[in-house]
């Protein structure tokens, strides 16, 4: 792929924001690429969604808590939310590196097959050929950064599949098909139900599962529990009818499974550190709205 990334471009970085919010099984928040400057370093800071670096060239190091990894090129490493670290440039040959940061509620699973987590940060592709092929879906999304919300969440998800495809970590999903089924079906049961009173327990008989078994199954697969994964299902769709209708807030409250307002707005606020209203009054993008 011919890009405007490099010396006879004149540049050393490139940034875009991404500031669309309706994307629930994965969304991007920022992505760019930087030639850096020798011991530049990043930190320490804390992420509120997953950042992902593949290096192009370069070396450098990072740094979580009292552990340093070694990162050169062709490999990657990944900050997962809530983790404190810094990364820094090499002083004598410093990084050129291209990155996204993202999050969404199928993230953590693609990440998992990935071989990628907190015990295993840092990325290293099977082969050379994969991991030229991740560099250039990132670029891609770098180089095209104000394209639709759409195709960019597209290439997206094309991100993901190659960081899987190409990670020498990967792990095969024949071993994992009887638990991606469990998911799949409880996943499918919870969209199709999120706006009634569903329990964990009807999720779980839904799926033939004892109910203490499906909860660790769903934690360890989703990274949250049951419940949590329901509550942030139930408000991202709130969010979405407050942002894109004039529903008042008591109906969009039944829409998403609450009967009792003030229990929704107590969720919402919870989730999105705000009030429904609150949220709506900045958010707001019905075409017909004042």
């Amino acid at each position: 792929m011919a890009t405007a990334f490099g010396p006879d471009a004149g540049n050393k970085l490139i940034f875009h924001v991404f500031q669309d919010e309706r994307f629930v099984d994965l969304n991007l928040y920022q992505y760019g690429w930087e030639r850096t400057e020798p011991l530049h370093s990043y930190g320490p800071y804390r992420r509120n969604h997953y950042l992902f670096h593949y290096i192009i060239a370069g070396y450098g190091k990072l740094y979580v808590g009292e552990k340093v990894y070694p990162v050169g090129p062709g490999e990657g490493f990944l900050i997962l939310p809530g983790q404190t670290t810094t990364y820094a440039s090499d002083e004598k040959d410093p990084w050129e590196y291209t990155w996204i940061e993202f999050d969404g509620l199928r993230v953590r699973e693609s990440l998992s097959l990935a071989g990628l987590g907190a015990a295993k940060p840092i990325y290293t592709p099977g082969t050379r050929a994969g991991g030229e092929k991740l560099r250039e879906c990132m670029l891609q999304i770098v180089q095209d950064g104000e394209a639709s919300p759409i195709r960019q969440i597209g290439r997206g998800f094309l991100f993901l599949d190659q960081l899987v495809e190409s990670s020498a970590a990967r792990q095969h999903q024949s071993q994992r098909r009887l638990r991606d089924f469990y998911m799949k079906e409880a996943l499918s049961f919870i969209e199709q139900n999120y706006q009634r009173d569903v329990s964990v327990e009807d999720i779980a008989a839904f799926c033939g599962l004892n109910r203490s078994y499906f909860g660790k199954l769903f934690r360890d697969t989703m990274g949250e529990s049951p419940q949590a994964f329901l509550l942030h299902y139930r408000m991202a769709q709130a969010a979405q009818f407050l942002k894109e209708t004039t529903q008042p807030v008591s109906t969009i409250s039944t829409m998403v499974g609450y009967a009792n307002p003030l229990h929704f707005s107590r969720a919402f606020k919870s989730v999105y550190g705000i009030s429904p209203r609150a949220y709506r009054q900045t958010h707001f993008t019905h075409p017909t709205g004042v």
